[in-house]
């Protein structure tokens, strides 16, 4: 403690009191309502901040957000199916649509969804706020609803997210817009676009709204209808006209808005806009379900495909793909006409049981191509789900009995005493005869109606369908060397019941009606072989989808077929066929009749055209087989009534205005002359007018043959080996002794393919002037 005296304070004094800083001149305190507003200090700062957030988070969404994989819906097509003149036969799938490229959707359409959606996409980015506001005030004054968003966007919405309205979804899809808006052209873009809109008639694209409400393609939209189906793309169910009339005024506003965007936008002339009529839409241009033959089609081109590796069971059910079939729409139709005149029209399901039964499948082939033209598979798919042309559970019967013959032909067969097997060989046709020369056990099959016949012609054993005879010619050839003669001609090797034994030749395989029309068109054919085609042509996706390469082959000798073709002239002509005659054409074919009558067939072929026709039974609840006995309100059902008459029909229409041709045929040595020996083998007593007792008649007396529509006086002079197409020297035998099926061949070596069928004498043809004749059976009454 300092000694220093201290200072003692003074009366009348005190400390002074702090006194504060003096305030800056010029700056007053704010007061009253002028503290609620911010200073330019605060704005600056929020500014900055939030632009610093928003550089942020859009740096942040965009960074995070990434483009998806397509949605399910975006990307499922159907499958469209076409007649081979490219009209639709179905579109198959859940979802109505075909993709196309942008270059595939007329310029109309484009500029016409341009007009009504978003008129400045070229040139504005992916998203533009003032399209939000611009369609606010459209929708507010009554243009009509347009979408606040770009074509971009909607794009996106469509192709990769959901319809859903939320925040996050909106929020995704402007990142998604402008990352794709980077990433993609906007010819892109707008393709997807297209091929994404929903325009209501379950069609989700152009192309598939272009075929719903016009029957069109996309590109052949013109401005009017490309106009109303922009139209529709925000309110499709409304705007449909046919399904809402009463909404018809508000859609033909839109539908001028968009013609006259169209017009402002330069891509229209006023005078062309202002002569446009509203394009009504149709009805219904084409059916997009699977009734009636669609469905049936649909399926057995399905399996084609993948039967045949050009497409997988995957690959079609992704969809997308365009098939071009074969099938002529025009014989497609004859051929379901045929069947309701001859079969189903006649049906009394409701007073005969077994008329419920009734069921018919058939097809057509061009034996050069190979294509299928036509096939009718059953009265409506929607009501009965088999496939009646490709099915095969039913015994396809005598219609098998050519193959045993022309495989007889095919390897120079004799019988069980070494004669050689020809149209004119004799056989016993006693009925229930055992068969010779088989060592797997008796067989003796039964005739049809127990009948006996003796000694026979192969050519009228043909005629009359007689099982002892073709039994034994079965076994004379070889049962192995039929049956793949059989599969040589077109049947599959899997057919059921295509087993080497006698019975081969009564037709127990039960190949289907279109594996037996590619059969039968091999004979017509002059023996050369192609594979049934279905396809014609398929993309996907617009891109070409190679196809099989199919190669013809030789599958028999032409001698061998047209042998063959010969004696199913005479079938046609005086056998068991006689309806075929109807056709009004040349006409081979074999009739055939199931076990216990559970099917009757028809098979046959022009020159042009290989068509068989089944009839069968199958109860419609259990799926069982069942017997034609009673049908139609006939006793039995044979392959010469209904399925013959199907034929003809069918046949007459679908050639109508082609040319008639006749067959030009080339035959085995041998088959203008009948074997008079018979030794070595039992002859059974022949039945009431027939067998070896039956009168013949010597060469050139037997009564002509007319065919609807041929020429008689042709005729005779084809019979007499005259000049018409037979000629005289060089013709039907010729002076050489040649052989000919009515002048299918000439004599010798001067001798080349001449004549129709119906020349020479009564098919088994004869000498021509000056060559040797054969005897043949007269002709049933």
């Amino acid at each position: 403690m300092s000694d220093e005296p201290q200072q003692q304070p003074q009366p009348g004094w005190a400390p002074r009191e702090p006194q504060a800083a003096s305030a800056p001149q010029g700056k007053r305190r704010r007061t009253g309502w002028r503290r609620l507003i911010p200073t330019w200090r605060m704005v600056l700062g929020t500014f900055l901040v939030g632009a610093l957030l928003l550089v942020g988070g859009f740096v942040l969404g965009y960074t995070l957000v990434k483009i998806p994989p397509a949605n399910a819906l975006a990307t499922q097509q159907a499958n469209v199916y076409l007649y081979a003149d490219g009209s639709v036969i179905a579109r198959d799938g859940e979802v109505n649509r075909e993709n196309v490229t942008l270059a595939q959707v007329s310029k109309d359409a484009q500029h016409a969804v341009l007009a009504a959606e978003d008129r400045d996409f070229y040139t504005e980015s992916a998203v533009d706020p003032g399209a939000m506001v611009r369609a606010a005030w459209n929708t507010a004054t009554g243009k009509g609803k347009q979408s606040g968003s770009t074509i971009t966007q909607q794009y996106v919405k469509n192709y990769y997210l959901r319809q859903e309205q939320t925040v996050t979804r909106k929020v995704k899809e402007f990142f998604i817009a402008i990352k794709l808006d980077r990433e993609q052209s906007k010819d892109k873009i707008l393709e997807g676009y297209l091929n994404t809109s929903y325009f209501g008639r379950n069609a989700y694209g152009i192309q598939a709204a272009a075929h719903a409400y016009y029957g069109v393609d996309a590109a052949e939209l013109d401005p009017a209808r490309a106009a109303y189906l922009a139209a529709l793309v925000n309110a499709p169910s409304q705007y449909d006209v046919i399904a809402h009339p009463e909404n018809r005024d508000k859609a033909e506003a839109r539908w001028n808005y968009v013609l006259d965007g169209m017009v402002a936008k330069g891509w229209l002339g006023r005078s062309e806009r202002d002569g446009m009529k509203f394009p009504v839409p149709k009805q219904t241009t084409v059916s997009t379900g699977l009734s009636g033959q669609r469905g049936y089609i649909v399926n057995v081109v399905k399996n084609h495909l993948i039967e045949n590796k050009i497409v997988s069971e995957e690959e079609l059910d992704a969809g997308g793909f365009r098939i071009t079939t074969t099938l002529h729409k025009d014989k497609q139709d004859a051929f379901v006409e045929a069947v309701n005149d001859k079969l189903i029209d006649r049906l009394d399901k409701k007073n005969r049981t077994v008329d419920t039964y009734v069921r018919a499948g058939g097809a057509a082939v061009e034996p050069k191509t190979g294509k299928v033209v036509a096939m009718y598979n059953g009265i409506d798919y929607v009501k009965q789900y088999t496939p009646n042309a490709t099915r095969r559970d039913y015994q396809v019967g005598s219609t098998f009995k050519p193959f045993v013959f022309t495989s007889a032909v095919d390897h120079k067969s004799s019988t069980q005493d070494g004669r050689p097997i020809t149209p004119n060989t004799l056989y016993d046709g006693t009925n229930k005869r055992p068969v010779q020369g088989w060592s797997g056990g008796r067989y003796d099959p039964e005739n049809e109606d127990q009948r006996s016949y003796g000694d026979i012609t192969v050519r009228e054993a043909t005629d009359k369908s007689v099982n002892a005879v073709y039994a034994q010619m079965a076994v004379d050839v070889g049962s192995d060397k039929v049956m793949q003669t059989a599969i040589d001609l077109g049947l599959p090797s899997s057919t059921p019941e295509l087993t080497p034994s006698p019975s081969i030749a009564l037709g127990v395989a039960t190949a289907s009606p279109l594996d037996m029309a590619s059969a039968y068109a091999t004979l017509a054919n002059h023996g050369e072989h192609h594979p049934y085609r279905l396809v014609e042509k398929v993309t996907h996706n617009g891109e070409k989808v190679e196809l099989p390469k199919h190669r013809a082959e030789q599958a028999v000798s032409r001698e061998a077929a047209d042998t063959t073709t010969s004696v199913l002239r005479s079938v046609v002509r005086q056998g068991t066929a006689t309806a075929a005659l109807g056709a009004g054409r040349p006409a081979a074919g074999k009739t055939g009749t199931a076990e216990e009558d559970r099917a009757a067939w028809f098979a046959g072929y022009t020159p042009e055209l290989a068509t068989v026709v089944a009839v069968m039974a199958q109860d419609p609840e259990t799926g069982a087989q069942k017997k034609l006995y009673g049908a139609l309100g006939l006793p039995r059902i044979n392959g010469g009534g209904a399925p013959a008459e199907i034929w003809a029909q069918f046949t007459r229409d679908a050639l109508q205005g082609e040319p008639v041709r006749d067959f030009d045929l080339r035959l085995m040595p041998g088959a203008d002359r009948v074997d008079p020996s018979r030794s070595g083998s039992p002859s059974g007593e022949p039945s009431d007018g027939a067998g070896a007792g039956e009168e013949k008649t010597p060469e050139g007396e037997e009564p002509p043959a007319q065919t609807p529509g041929e020429n008689e006086d042709e005729d005779q002079d084809q019979d007499q080996g005259g000049d018409q197409q037979g000629g005289t020297g060089e013709t039907t035998g010729g002076n050489t002794g040649g052989q000919t099926d009515g002048g299918g061949t000439t004599s010798g070596t001067d001798g080349g393919t001449t004549g129709g069928d119906d020349g020479g004498v009564g098919d088994i043809g004869g000498a021509g002037q000056g060559g040797p004749g054969g005897i043949v059976p007269t002709r049933r009454p």
